[in-house]
Order: C-alpha cells, then sequence, then structure tokens
C-alpha cells in the first residue's frame, strides 16, 4: 500500500487525538502522553478513552472507541497487546485516519503474532488508515508541538533553524538521537518511530519529510529495508530536493542480524548489498551512533561541503603526524598546499612554520593569537579547501580565552561559505560553554575529539562523490533459457552463455570413457575434467574435478575415478557426465557472480580470488547501472588491485574485458528475472589481446 501525504499528515501533524487506555496513575503509558500533550500546549481536541473513569484530568473519559466521533485524526493505543485488534477494527469502523501501536507481541513473537500484524496490515489497507507500529514508542512533532509518546518529552521547536527528521525502527534509539542532537543545540522537526512496520515504513515517512518545509536533513536508524525499492525511489526524491539522507544501519554481523529478527520482527538482509544499492543513491552512512549524531550536525550547521579536500589547522608536530594517518585510513582527502602555491597563507604564517596540510603553528599563537585569525582567514579564502578543521589544544578557561576570540573574529570577517569544525585535541578540558555557543552560533560545530571530525568528514567525502551516469546496459536474453528449472549444471550453463560473448576453455561433454578420450585427443592434451549434473553444485568439494591429465590412459583412469569419488561423496547423484575442457592459461584469479535479488534487484559481486579468498575477501559490489569505465574504478580500488597493473613486472591483465564481463552478467540479470543466482568462478584474467576467461558456470533459476 502506498500512504499519501494527507494521510501521513493526519498522524503527523494531528488536530484531534484519542488516547485509548488513558490514565491519570503516573508511569502509565496514557498518562505520560497526555502529560506530554498538556505540557507542550496542543490545542486539538483529546479524547481519553477508559471504560473505568468517568473523567480524566477534567476531561470526559468516553467508555470504548465506539463512542468516538468520526474522524479523529489519530488514536494512540497505550493498552496491553490483548485488546489492540479489536481497538484497531473499531477506530476503522468510526474512520480514524491514522493509529500509534505501542504494545509489543507481534511478527517478533512467533506466527500467531505475526497473523495478527497482517492482520493489522489488512484492517489498514481496506480502511486507509495509517498504522505506526506496532511495538513503537511513537513520534514527536516539535514543529507544531505533538508528542505522541510515552517517553517523557519537551517539544523544542526549530524557531526557523534548519532541522533534522528522525526515522528509526528502534523507538529507543530514536529518543536517543533526539536527545544527543537536542543537547547540542540543533532542531528536530520530527521523530517517528516505525516499530514492526505493519502498514506503514520508514520509506513512508521520507518520502513525506522530503516535501516537509522544516526538515533539511533526515537521520534514519534501520535494521532492515522491507521494501527496498519504494525507499530507493524515496532516496530519489531527497536527493533531487537537497535533504541529505543520514543512515545507521545495524546488522553488519551475524548476531546483529539474528537479534533484528526478534527485535523488531525483521528478517535478515544483506547489508553489503544494501550499501552498494543506496550509496549510489547519495545516502549517507554512519558505522556507530555518535557519527550519526556527528554527520547530522555538520550538515545541520555548516555550509555545504564544498569539492576541495580538507585543511587541517594545529597546534602540534605529533598531532601533524597522527592526522595524515588517519586521513590516509578514513580516506579522508586533504587538499595539498605548499610554500609556492599558497601565498596568502604563507604571509599569514611565521616564518619558522613551514606551509603545510596539516599546519602546525606550534604554541605561537599563545603570544601572537592573530596568528588564529590570519591563518583561518587564508585557510576561508582559499578556493581550493573544501572544509577546514581547527585541531585546538582547549587546556583550560584562561588558554580558551586567549585563542577564542582570534578563531571567532577570523569567522566573522569573511562570511565565508567554507565549513568550519572545531576539533579540541583534549577531550575533557574545561572548554566554557559560552565558547562553545559562540562557535555554534557562526555554524560551527564543537567536537570534543578530533577523530570524531574527520570520521564524520571522511563519511561525508565518501558519500559527496557524484554517481556515475546511469549506464544501465540493454537486457540480454538467454535463448534456451525458457526450458530450464532449478540449477543449470556447467556444462549446459556454457553452452547457453557462450553464444553471448562469454569466453570459456575450449571443451566438450562426454557421457562415456570413449567420448572422454576422444573430446581430450581432439582439444589437445593436458586437458581438465569435471563431474557434471544438477545436483552437484561445488564438484571440487566431491572429488568431481581432476587437472593435467595428460594422455589417454590418465582420461580414462579420471574418468573412474570421478565416477567413484562421486558415488563415495553421495551415491544418489547420478552424473549427466563429465565435461572436457583443455588446461587453462595462467593469469590472475577473480571471483565474479551475480545474483537477483528478489527486493533489491541485479548486482554483481567481482573481486580477487584464489585460496585467500575467504580469508582476505577482497570484493566489491557492482550494481547494473555502472559503465565499464566506472567498473574499472572500483576494481582497482581493491587491495590486491596492483596484482591487475603489473605488480613486480607481471604483465598488466585486462581490466577492459573483465568489466565487459561484469557488464554482460548485469545485462543477462536485467533481461531474465528467473535467474536467481549466476556464477562464473573463478574467472582469469590474462593480459589485454587474451582477454578474460571462465573456467566454471553455474546459474539457479527460480
Amino acid at each position: 500500500m502506498t500512504l499519501d501525504a494527507c494521510a501521513i499528515a493526519r498522524l503527523l501533524r494531528p488536530r484531534s487525538v484519542a488516547v485509548v487506555g488513558a490514565s491519570d496513575k503516573h508511569g502509565a503509558l496514557g498518562a505520560t502522553l497526555i502529560a506530554n500533550l498538556d505540557r507542550a500546549g496542543f490545542a486539538g481536541a483529546i479524547h481519553p478513552i477508559n471504560p473505568n473513569r468517568a473523567s480524566l484530568g477534567g476531561r470526559g473519559c468516553l467508555a470504548s472507541v465506539e463512542a468516538l466521533p468520526d474522524g479523529v485524526d489519530v488514536a494512540v493505543l497505550a493498552i496491553p497487546r490483548a485488546g489492540v485488534m479489536a481497538a484497531v477494527r473499531g477506530l476503522a469502523r468510526r474512520k480514524t485516519g491514522a493509529a500509534i501501536i505501542f504494545s509489543s507481541g507481534f511478527a517478533e513473537d512467533g506466527p500467531a503474532g505475526l497473523a495478527d500484524q497482517q492482520e493489522l496490515a489488512r484492517i489498514a489497507q481496506a480502511s486507509g488508515m495509517v498504522i505506526e507500529g506496532p511495538n513503537c514508542l511513537g513520534m514527536v512533532n516539535h514543529v507544531d508541538g505533538v508528542p505522541l509518546t510515552f517517553v517523557e518529552t519537551t517539544v523544542v521547536p526549530p524557531a526557523g533553524r534548519r532541522a533534522v527528521g528522525v526515522v528509526s525502527q528502534s523507538g529507543a534509539m530514536a529518543a536517543v538521537l533526539c536527545t544527543t542532537l537536542l543537547a547540542r543545540d540543533l532542531a528536530v522537526s520530527f521523530s517517528v518511530s516505525t516499530g514492526n512496520e505493519a502498514a506503514s515504513g520508514v520509506e513512508d515517512y521520507v518520502n513525506w519529510l522530503v516535501d516537509e518545509p522544516a526538515t533539511r536533513v533526515i537521520a534514519m536508524i534501520v535494521e532492515q529495508f522491507r521494501k527496498p525499492a519504494r525507499f530507493i525511489a524515496a532516496a530519489r526524491r531527497a536527493r533531487a530536493a537537497g535533504k541529505p539522507i543520514v543512515l545507521l544501519h545495524p546488522g553488519k554481523s551475524a548476531g546483529a542480524r539474528a537479534s533484528a529478527a526478534t527485535h523488531t520482527g525483521a528478517m535478515a538482509g544483506d547489508y553489503r548489498l544494501m550499501r552498494a544499492k543506496l550509496a549510489r543513491e547519495g545516502v549517507i552512512f554512519a558505522e556507530k551512533l555518535q557519527e550519526l549524531g556527528d554527520i547530522t550536525e555538520i550538515l545541520l550547521r555548516c555550509p555545504p561541503l564544498a569539492r576541495g579536500g580538507v585543511a587541517v589547522l594545529g597546534e602540534s608536530g605529533a598531532f601533524k603526524a597522527l592526522t595524515l594517518d588517519l586521513a590516509e585510513e578514513l580516506g579522508l582527502p586533504m587538499v595539498s598546499l605548499a610554500e609556492d602555491d599558497s601565498p596568502e597563507l604563507r604571509a599569514a604564517l611565521p616564518g619558522f612554520v613551514p606551509v603545510s596540510n596539516p599546519l602546525d603553528i606550534t604554541a605561537q599563537g599563545l603570544s601572537q593569537p592573530a596568528i588564529y585569525t590570519h591563518v583561518l582567514g587564508a585557510l576561508l579564502g582559499d578556493a581550493r579547501v573544501g572544509a577546514i578543521v581547527a585541531g585546538i589544544i582547549q587546556s583550560d578557561p584562561v588558554t580558551a580565552a586567549i585563542k577564542l576570540p582570534a578563531i571567532l573574529a577570523a569567522l566573522d570577517a569573511g562570511g565565508a561559505m567554507t565549513p568550519v569544525i572545531f576539533a579540541g585535541l583534549d577531550e575533557g578540558a574545561d572548554m566554557p560553554q559560552a565558547h562553545i555557543a559562540a562557535l555554534r552560533e557562526r555554524g560551527v560545530p564543537w567536537f570534543p575529539t578530533s577523530e570524531r571530525a574527520f570520521t564524520a568528514l571522511a563519511r561525508l567525502a565518501q558519500a559527496a562523490v557524484e554517481p556515475p551516469d546511469d549506464a544501465t546496459p540493454a537486457p540480454l536474453p538467454i535463448p534456451g533459457l525458457a526450458d530450464a528449472v532449478g540449477v543449470v549444471p556447467e556444462y549446459r550453463a556454457k553452452a547457453l552463455l557462450a553464444p553471448l560473448g562469454f569466453s570459456f576453455p575450449a571443451g566438450r561433454f562426454a557421457t562415456s570413457a570413449q567420448e572422454a578420450v576422444a573430446a581430450a585427443e581432439a582439444l589437445g592434451f593436458p586437458v581438465a575434467m569435471k563431474a557434471q549434473a544438477a545436483a552437484l553444485s561445488h564438484k571440487s568439494d566431491a572429488g568431481g574435478v581432476i587437472l593435467d591429465l595428460a594422455d589417454a590412459a590418465a582420461v580414462r583412469a579420471g574418468w573412474a575415478r570421478i565416477h567413484a569419488d562421486v558415488a563415495a561423496h553421495d551415491a544418489a547423484i547420478a552424473l549427466d557426465g563429465v565435461l572436457v575442457e583443455k588446461m587453462a592459461a595462467r593469469g590472475v584469479e577473480m571471483i565474479v557472480g551475480a545474483r537477483n535479488d528478489p527486493e533489491w534487484g541485479p548486482v554483481v559481486l567481482a573481486g580477487f580470488g584464489g585460496v585467500t579468498a575467504e580469508i582476505l575477501a577482497d570484493v566489491c559490489l557492482l550494481t547494473p547501472e555502472l559503465s565499464e569505465a566506472a567498473i574499472v574504478s572500483q576494481l582497482l580500488a581493491l587491495k590486491q588491485a596492483p596484482l591487475l597493473t603489473g605488480w613486480r613486472g607481471a604483465p598488466r591483465r585486462n581490466l577492459a574485458a573483465l568489466a565487459a564481463l561484469i557488464r554482460r552478467l548485469a545485462a543477462l540479470l536485467i533481461a531474465e528475472p528467473r535467474l536467481a543466482e549466476i556464477d562464473l568462478n573463478p574467472v582469469i584474467v590474462h593480459a589485454p589481446g587474451e582477454g578474460a576467461v571462465a573456467l566454471d558456470a553455474l546459474m539457479l533459476l527460480r
């Protein structure tokens, strides 16, 4: 179900609220909810519902949802799980616009809970009612002053400031993030906890926030995207509107994925696949909760990051070295500054301080604070600089009082649009709050450590790269695939793919020892022999591969050995025959495979193979929109990329042929939705002119 903006607005900007389970008992969910509304000065109608009370807090109390007037905007269910289904059905009959369900015990609690959650979705679909949750903390509208949550909440209006909209499947983490942001004097527009997402998901709220005027950044905590295609569409709208999305996605580890399934009823997704798809849409990834707050602060408080690298103003040679180490580790681009190309900076620095990046102005600023003003002013005026980090030793209020006025003077003088981040080097130093407030008033975030500033900037820099133009290949259908089902074994897969431009070793299929010998003699020795059966996806594990057979006698012996080994592995496997192939020339061994994910669509995995493949996991995921040049660029970013470019005198490898093979795989997946997976491992990449040859091929069809 696609939710329109008006339906979500009734939930997020209600003019009337029903509280099912209203109470005046301290600590009760319904009591806290009403107290939140009263504290926020909510001017709309409030309808308490409690069958055991005639009135609550001076308001008349209704006995049930059936007593509600038609068309209340939103009803909040602060009641035990057992009463939820009947209440929601009653709300649908009263044409209530939306419902927020706090109760847990649905999809995360087994088959019965899942069935009820599916019934909630059916009711929502039939009635047009928006349901937030179940298993959620509700929402807080700071713009209009509507806190519909059972967490004690104080509304803080944005008051015209750029604000962040928070969307989180975890209600607890939404509350934590909002506390963090508000404590930094940042504005929050809306905070929505989606919980189990029975009938509305993160994609619906992001899509709505894209059009919400106060919201300039969207911060998210998501354990699983249940409707990836719709979220991708929402992310594209956000990017087009100039509203960055910052995402924290727990679930990289096996333990985290298992936890997500029990926590919010989420089924584990593929983190790397999700990341490859969303990075292309400009989504900014935070690795930790603290990073999510830091990145969001820079986006809200600073001017947009320019294209140039980062410049660092420091006061220590050791800090300079540490910064260079960290920048390399994070992949943070640093602008090059030198004596002969930075005259303004040279003039601003004492003669004994060389022009470099990072800069080390030493302790000279303590006796000559104007150095901070002049150096920072020179950096602000340098068009090559995309952002500035001032790595300052704060020490104590006396030291801070010497340095801060000079830094503020540079900020006031320039009116520059270059982002500046103040990063203290001595976490825990007594930095007066007045100085921090003065920096923030000028659009400068204050971080207690430089590592946090550099990490946040690195995440932003990674996302700031413009995506390559859409170069989606034309669909490449596979003739003869219509009758195939399940696993397509190697010999059949190669016969289907070879006419489409895929390169394989010369080979022949044999159904007897005599045919195998004839094939080997025709191909020329030495040859490889491989067992063939749809039930034998991993031939090597069953002893189904023999290499370097040098003559006819070896082929006959190999035939008998393969059949014996496969039978010993699994007597139920009946071989179709064997594939006899000419031994391939040596080259760089790569892993290449692809899959048609039912949620996220086609993706190709490529990387380095060999005996260390699983240990190093030196691979990348490539989306079908990439051109051959963009594919080559990503392959060259892998750790072992020098093996492809002439490492220690070895010949360069044909990267163009490998990229073309990858594009061809993507074209297959686009054309054949039934093609769930295709595996060409290994692919041997040869020198230019010799191409890239796939030694194996296996397909799985839905």
